[in-house]
């Protein structure tokens, strides 16, 4: 019907009644930014903007820097991580004129790998997840597109089977920026220590998951993709990538807590389980 408003509750009742109240003197939108990226429908629309449309942007955003930085001419195809950076691999692959091909098909039963507890089982779960189509791989310098690289852990895995499968050359193009920070706002995003961006530079990421190149979105054309579609849309929350934390209350201090918590509750530093846990305790904060 329409968007809840910022410092808005709304609450129905079992009757079906509809009730809306703001609860705050002053509030101010700030749109999370990694529901345009990664975590909304690709059919939804968002205060005004299709969440469509912006990953396409990014697309168109993102061959910009790589026009910029590699040479398009030795890359010989462009593919996407199913599902959601489908649509920022066909807009780069159309603006840079580099033949757009599939060659990661997806198993749908499987859940999202950057949230599962624990190194083995995310590496595992890739296997499960995705399988490749080696004639599209086959002696082909592959640009992969994916929309963002969190642990790191999916992304070396992809660049493995990429290699296993016949490709001559791997470069990995993330739609986002790198992740450096945790979300705290109810993604259960990892620890600062389990980021793979996290106190390191674009080179040593590149070498952590073995690819032959990597790039990535800068922060303001990831803001430009979605303010072009809603120019009413003039900040967001974009905390794991900036750092920014629009309430003004999370500190380092505060991070700290949150990963001691974390790791009281039986978390090893590097997510993996300490004791027989269930999975909903090991995929909590």
């Amino acid at each position: 019907m329409r968007d809840v408003a910022p410092g808005e509750a709304v609450f129905i009742d079992l009757d079906g009644n509809f009730y809306a109240q703001r609860c705050t003197e002053q509030s101010s939108l700030n749109p999370c930014i990694f529901e345009y990226v990664y975590f909304a429908r690709p059919d939804s629309v968002m205060d005004g903007v299709s969440v469509y449309a912006s990953r396409l942007k990014m697309g168109e955003h993102l061959a910009e820097k790589i026009r910029r930085e590699f040479r398009t001419g030795d890359i010989d195809v462009v593919m996407p991580i199913p599902d959601t950076s489908r649509p920022a691999a066909m807009q780069l692959a159309m603006k840079l004129g580099i033949e757009f091909r599939e060659g990661f098909f997806k198993n749908r039963y499987v859940g999202r790998t950057f949230i599962m507890p624990g190194q083995s089982v995310r590496r595992k779960s890739v296997r499960q997840k995705l399988t490749t189509l080696p004639t599209e791989f086959k002696g082909k310098n592959v640009l992969l597109v994916d929309d963002s690289i969190v642990r790191g852990t999916t992304s070396r895995e992809i660049v493995h089977m990429a290699r296993e499968s016949g490709a001559n050359r791997v470069i990995f193009a993330s739609a986002a920026p790198p992740v450096r920070f945790p979300n705290v706002y109810g993604i259960d995003m990892p620890t600062r220590s389990e980021l793979i961006a996290h106190g390191r530079s674009d080179e040593e990421i590149r070498s952590m998951i073995e690819a032959d190149g990597l790039v990535y979105q800068d922060i303001d054309a990831m803001k430009r993709s979605v303010a072009e579609l809603g120019p009413h849309l003039t900040n967001f929350e974009a905390s794991c990538f900036d750092g920014v934390y629009i309430t003004g209350d999370v500190t380092p201090e505060y991070l700290d807590r949150l990963e001691a918590s974390r790791a009281a509750a039986g978390m090893s530093i590097d997510g993996e389980p300490r004791a027989q846990l269930n999975l909903n305790l090991a995929s909590a904060d």
